[in-house]
């Protein structure tokens, strides 16, 4: 345990930033010295700018309270890992601004790590990819997000434009309960107030969320869980064309490309798969084929209109000989 006192205060630094509150006597022992030395390291700590309240009595302690700026953290080993691989990800989501604010603060964390740290954030990067969307139009404005999420913690009723899947816009005024992410878009479960029934809203489709000034009582999601709720919503979008296809690849081997196309599996063996695959149009199911056939040679069956849509898509991505 640290002695010298710039030491001992990064330490009951970093435990006060794991609970919520602390009793002096704790912090005394964890800290291997007495509860005035305790008293003195969190003077030393306020001295440098972070706020500690501290309250007596028998449920009393010392909590580390919110301040009017950041200062600097105190993380462990495995935390600084997590934060740098997470900043590494948000750098790619779909939030605007996130790309650029993600990777200022990536490379203040990684000028600070260890070699061996480094190497393992390196490592675990390096060795996960992620498979983006090609539409670009999902992009949520932080401020959205910022609305939506503080309204779901204090149950506070939103307003805002929602533009409808047919490109309509509407006005809705909700009781927002949670968020969800699915791939690279956001979606926020909430009760409609005006059409009495729970709604799955897409944050890009959103517009100008705004506090409507009343408060609610949140209620029960369908099913008890958000994610599931949304699961459910994607999967009961209307989808008028069906293909059955063969995959000439086993099914682990294409799991990962299918997780992005609306399918069943019919039939699988040690060579390939029997699919299902459901789209809105004839367009959409062949570039659901193609989006497969990176990954493996597909066969269509059915229908014979895609079957022809799919070998008309590879006579125009034919390359002339050099």
């Amino acid at each position: 345990m640290p002695k010298d006192p710039t030491g001992r205060a990064l330490q009951l630094l970093s435990l006060l930033q794991t609970r919520r509150l602390w009793r002096g006597a704790e912090l005394a022992e964890r800290l291997e010295v007495t509860e005035r030395t305790v008293r003195r390291d969190v003077d030393r700590l306020r001295g440098l700018g972070y706020p500690v309240d501290a309250t007596s009595g028998t449920e009393g302690g010392y909590r580390l309270a919110t301040g009017a700026h950041v200062p600097p953290l105190v993380l462990d080993d495995d935390e600084a890992v997590a934060v740098a691989v997470g900043l590494r990800y948000a750098a790619g989501a779909a939030i605007s601004g996130m790309e650029e604010s993600s990777l200022r603060a990536l490379t203040k964390i990684e000028q600070l790590l260890p070699d061996r740290l480094g190497r393992q954030v390196s490592a675990l990067t390096s060795s996960v990819t992620s498979v983006r969307r090609a539409a670009d139009g999902d992009v949520v404005a932080p401020e959205t997000l910022s609305v939506l999420a503080a309204a779901c913690r204090d149950h506070e009723e939103v307003r805002f434009g929602y533009q409808r899947r047919d490109g309509t816009d509407s006005q809705r005024l909700v009781e927002p309960h949670q968020l969800v992410t699915a791939g690279r878009r956001w979606y926020l479960v909430a009760w409609d107030q005006r059409r009495h029934d729970w709604r799955t809203f897409r944050l890009d489709r959103i517009s100008t969320p705004r506090l409507a000034g009343g408060r609610f009582t949140p209620r029960e999601i369908p099913g008890g869980d958000a994610a599931s709720f949304v699961a459910t919503s994607l999967g009961s979008t209307p989808r008028h064309h069906e293909a059955t296809i063969t995959i000439n690849a086993t099914f682990i081997e294409i799991e990962d490309v299918l997780q992005w196309v609306d399918h069943t599996v019919e039939k699988t063996d040690a060579e390939s798969c029997l699919i299902k695959i459901r789209s809105e149009d004839l367009g959409r199911l062949a570039m659901s084929v193609a989006r497969i056939a990176l990954t493996a040679p597909v066969e269509v069956i059915e229908p014979a209109e895609l079957a022809d849509t799919v070998k008309q898509l590879a006579t125009h991505l034919t390359m002339s000989p050099p």
